[in-house]
């Protein structure tokens, strides 16, 4: 090997060092109570966003995460993980029948009767609407898309790709797992 392509290899291995950092973080531990927290910020100063309710345990996370389809029910994840939102408390119900409160960086698992149902959320007075349709046996993912600023928050529905959601919500964690068949 030549010295021109040691020394290349070497300064090229250098430049990649900083981009360690942008590797996704490890999910932080569940609380004694039960409840989960996403942090933001410094460790001596962070900013803590937590479930209002007790997570799943790791074994239906695990199993969650799989994203098997349910021969007898839709299952819609709602996934939240995007960059620039990274604080508040979102409200988002299912069928007007159950809330779920999420987090940043969080997953919760919904398994419904097939057919049509209206998923909606709300935060500082705004909401938004949307329909999700699915027959039993198929897996959907709808993505809430928050944007956090100083001068306000913005959050709507998306309906999410597949393969790209899969890998955020990977990285997610669990927090709830709600089944509405009855």
């Amino acid at each position: 090997m030549s010295i021109g392509r040691t020394l290349g290899i070497t300064l090229l291995g250098f430049g990649l060092l900083p981009l360690v950092g942008c590797m996704t973080k490890p999910l932080q531990p569940v609380r004694a109570d039960g409840t989960y927290c996403h942090k933001v910020g410094k460790s001596y100063r962070p900013t803590l966003t937590c479930t209002t309710e007790a997570v799943p345990s790791n074994d239906v996370e695990a199993l969650a995460k799989r994203f098997e389809p349910n021969a007898d029910a839709l299952t819609v994840y709602v996934l939240r993980k995007r960059w620039g939102d990274a604080r508040n408390l979102v409200v988002a119900s299912i069928d007007g029948r159950r809330q779920v409160t999420t987090i940043p960086e969080s997953l919760v698992r919904i398994r419904l009767k097939p057919g049509e149902h209206r998923l909606a959320l709300s935060w500082d007075g705004s909401s938004s609407d949307f329909v999700v349709t699915g027959a039993a046996g198929e897996v959907r993912f709808v993505e809430l898309v928050g944007s956090v600023w100083s001068w306000g928050s913005t959050y709507r529905w998306e309906a999410g790709a597949l393969d790209a959601a899969r890998e955020r919500a990977i990285a997610s964690k669990l927090i709830a797992d709600i089944d509405m068949r009855l």
